[in-house]
């Protein structure tokens, strides 16, 4: 899908297909390799240079999606990396786990259900025991499932998609301070939604729009200690989290098109943000949300 030379000079509106996508139902949390179009989370195109040499990484949902592709593009910059997935991901997740072998790092996979307190904190613990520590902590898993009304929005998916999205950060972030040094980062997932909130993911944007705030406010709490807390506020990406129950078929048709690009990201293309927030490149950032939106204004 991406070009041979990454780094080539090329329209950022034809660099990757558009829609219309044909429909593609799964049922979630779905499989990445069922896609159509497949997407790009750097496999052929990303090149590391050596940014993190030697740091260890903790990623949830890092089986699919962006957090495949920073899984990716860390493994690739000398990192050593865990995932946290579902266990119906195993197929997706092993499949990281290759590639961050491949790039010569050492990996770990950690299946399990953040919506458990008790293992998000195990999940942080294993992580240390595994790697030797901890200095990078990206927390992008998530729930999003669409209803056109909020009358349709059950107790149990409000309670499942706050457990996931917000309960869950705030578990692994509580469980992983005493563990990072001086130089080290947090990095967690908003989303556009946090400021333009989608009608029909309510429950959703309602999450994206805590985990931005929580971000700026852990930000200043751990300033005084040397850590770094950032977001990346994503548009529309190019994921499973999309046709497995994210978003309607009919969207799925059209996901992406009305951004200024006229089309969706690939996980790829958001990578390298969450490199810099993770390297002393990004010493100066804390406190941030930044936007990877296609032009959307954020």
């Amino acid at each position: 899908m991406a070009a041979k030379n990454p780094y080539e000079l090329r329209d950022p509106r034809e660099q990757y297909p558009k829609p219309p996508f044909p429909e593609q139902p799964q049922p979630a949390p779905g499989l990445a390799a069922r896609m159509v179009p497949e997407p790009d989370h750097g496999e052929d195109s990303y090149r590391g240079s050596g940014r993190l040499e030697g740091r260890r990484a903790l990623i949830t949902g890092g089986d699919s999606g962006i957090g495949r592709a920073v899984a990716i593009a860390y493994a690739r910059e000398g990192a050593d990396v865990a995932i946290n997935y579902l266990p119906d991901e195993e197929q997706d997740a092993q499949q990281v786990i290759k590639l961050i072998e491949d790039a010569g790092r050492k990996a770990v996979a950690i299946p399990g259900d953040l919506k458990d307190e008790a293992f998000c904190r195990q999940l942080v613990e294993r992580t240390v025991q595994e790697l030797g520590g901890l200095d990078i902590l990206v927390s992008n898993a998530g729930k999003q499932v669409f209803r056109e009304s909020v009358d349709e929005i059950t107790s149990e998916q409000f309670d499942q998609t706050f457990k996931t999205n917000v309960y869950a950060l705030f578990w692994i972030t509580q469980a992983a301070i005493p563990h990072l040094p001086a130089g080290a980062s947090i990095i967690t997932t908003s989303s556009i939604n946090a400021h333009q909130p989608s009608p029909t993911l309510l429950d959703y944007a309602t999450t994206k729009a805590a985990i931005a705030a929580y971000t700026e406010a852990l930000a200043g709490q751990l300033a005084e200690k040397g850590i770094r807390v950032n977001s990346v506020a994503p548009g529309p990406f190019w994921t499973v989290l999309q046709p497995s129950g994210g978003q309607s078929q009919e969207k799925v048709r059209t996901f992406g098109q009305d951004t200024p690009l006229g089309r969706p990201g690939q996980p790829a293309e958001i990578a390298p943000i969450y490199v810099l927030l993770a390297s002393q490149e990004g010493s100066y950032m804390t406190g941030g949300v930044y936007p990877v939106t296609g032009g959307k204004v954020f």
